[in-house]
């Protein structure tokens, strides 16, 4: 439970007193005014964590056609489309410092209307890429009071993009927040099938976790019997097609989460910079179904 990852035991990670990733760790302190839990766990890999501040110097701080405190508001807009209280909570933190404006943190719909256009390529970007066609870019770059320019859009889109990585990042690792942040906001990445995980639990990896398998189990069992009980009613389903469908069932169990799963853990400092948040993952093509069409740049 102790350090910055709830994974990854505290002697394994680089401290900053260090030899391997001081150096790294140092410029993460200069471009971030501190070392947060993310660069830590990173310095496992310190060849990885150059190139990543490097990248987050040049996204965030560096000049570019976005404002600052828009960059950082995008990067919210990112982090809650994958549930990740953690950035969101740094990211409300570091909008503040920038002179962002305290009333746009209530929630999406006091932003000005030119970042919540951003929405319907944010949630297709974060859950169904493939979807996305050049009228989405259309309609944001058309000329008007809201409109986006092309060097705008880009740097957008690249902040977006990052963002969504960044959060698998720190679900991967179990990052745990900073102690200078408010738990109690929940700036902590929840279990996706789970509204009771809590960042002050000594035994995080113990306790609920087995408790919510066997939960995720029973559903899957339920649904798997009633694929049998239907096959009964059936004729001429074949042992092959049961079996499709039977893999069909376990992984969209696991991989897609359902809105009444995902609804109770929704901390406020997410669910208010939501719109559709029902809108998910869904595979790209299935076996029988004709594949939806492509965004071919070339």
């Amino acid at each position: 439970a102790r350090g910055p990852s709830a994974f990854i035991p505290l002697g394994e990670i680089p401290q900053e007193g260090g030899e391997s990733s001081l150096h790294q760790l140092l410029g993460a302190f200069v471009s971030a005014g501190r070392v947060d839990h993310v660069a830590m766990v990173m310095g496992l890999h310190p060849q990885y964590l150059s190139s990543f501040w490097k990248t987050q110097y040049l996204l965030l701080r560096m000049d570019g056609p976005l404002p600052y405190h828009k960059r950082h508001y995008i990067a919210i807009m990112a982090a809650a489309r994958h549930r990740c209280s953690y950035l969101v909570g740094v990211h409300m933190g570091e909008f503040l410092q920038v002179g962002g404006d305290p009333a746009w943190l209530r929630g999406l719909h006091c932003a000005p209307q030119k970042l919540r256009n951003l929405n319907e390529i944010n949630k297709l970007l974060a859950h169904r890429p493939w979807l996305i066609t050049k009228e989405h870019i259309e309609a944001l770059l058309k000329p008007g009071e809201d409109s986006w320019s092309l060097a705008e859009l880009v740097q957008a889109l690249v902040l977006l993009t990052h963002y969504h990585s960044l959060a698998s990042f720190v679900f991967g690792c179990g990052i745990k927040p900073e102690e200078d942040q408010d738990v109690e906001n929940s700036c902590w990445a929840p279990s996706p099938h789970s509204s009771n995980s809590s960042p002050a639990s000594d035994d995080t990896m113990g306790g609920s976790g087995g408790t919510d398998a066997m939960q995720e189990l029973e559903v899957l069992m339920e649904r798997m019997k009633l694929l049998q009980e239907n096959q009964l009613e059936e004729e001429g389903v074949t042992q092959e097609e049961m079996a499709t469908r039977f893999e069909l069932e376990k992984t969209e169990s696991l991989l897609v989460p359902s809105s009444d799963i995902w609804d109770p853990s929704l901390q406020s400092n997410i669910r208010c910079f939501l719109e559709d948040p029902e809108f998910g993952y869904k595979d790209f093509t299935r076996r029988g179904e004709q594949a939806p069409p492509t965004f071919r740049a070339q």
